[in-house]
């Protein structure tokens, strides 16, 4: 059966925004497996999504404190309907992306991954699929702020699809 996977990252709460906008909390909850990669910025963000997701896979970002980095990992692996995952916060530069992620994920089918706020979707010269959602929250240099939400079953990326949010919340400030 297909599973439905939600990828967030780079959400900043209370930074960038004072709360996630309710869209991204009904995907939350919709989807069978939520993806964050990174930069919660306070860990009662991760209470909140362990709480409304069915299935949680979290790493920790470069503006995650001490609490954030000792209940997450730097890089989670987990395999969805035969589909190998792996995810990290940052992999560097955009520039030979995709070649570091063949040396650095081996043994993996899809890279999740987040930092630069820009969305991405590539594949490498290896086969890897790389998956940044941008963020619900901080478009940046972006247009809008966005997530992914991925469809995977029997082994195979069915369908990838970069998800607008229409009503942003802003920070303080």
């Amino acid at each position: 059966m297909a599973s439905r996977l939600l990828l967030v990252a780079d959400t900043h709460v209370p930074k960038r925004a004072r709360q996630l906008p309710a869209q991204v909390w009904d995907a939350v909850e919709q989807a069978d497996v939520v993806f964050h990669a990174g930069d919660w910025v306070v860990p009662e963000l991760l209470d909140e999504f362990e709480q409304r997701s069915k299935q949680l896979v979290a790493v920790y970002g470069n503006n995650d404190g001490e609490v954030l980095r000792s209940r997450l990992p730097e890089v989670a692996r987990v395999t969805i309907e035969g589909v190998r995952f792996a995810m990290i916060h940052e992999t560097g530069a955009a520039t030979g992306r995709e070649k570091r992620a063949d040396a650095n994920f081996p043994e993996t089918d899809v890279l999740v991954f987040g930092h630069s706020h820009i969305p991405w979707d590539t594949t490498s010269p290896g086969g890897l699929r790389l998956l940044n959602p941008g963020s619900p929250t901080d478009r940046r240099r972006q247009p809008v702020c966005t997530y992914m939400t991925v469809l995977v079953d029997a082994g195979q990326v069915l369908d990838v699809e970069l998800v607008t949010v229409r009503n942003r919340l802003r920070g303080p400030g």
